[in-house]
């Protein structure tokens, strides 16, 4: 692993296709990359408002008590 805790993978003609991270230097910047990734994966998903999640909630927490 390079010094600075990243290392590159090329391809044939030099491009840049791959990086290792050193998580032990990078944690954080790896937990930030990894939410981005969530977030762009579940774009498209249906949104909830915040008013009908919490009435589901309470609804679901009274049904267990």
């Amino acid at each position: 692993m390079k010094k600075n805790g990243f290392q590159f993978l090329v391809d044939d003609n030099g491009d840049k296709t791959a990086v290792l991270i050193d998580l032990k230097k990078h944690r954080q910047l790896w937990e930030d990359f990894y939410d981005l990734m969530i977030i762009e994966a579940r774009r498209d998903e249906p949104r909830v408002d915040w008013l009908t999640v919490k009435q589901r909630l309470l609804k679901k927490d009274r049904q267990h008590a």
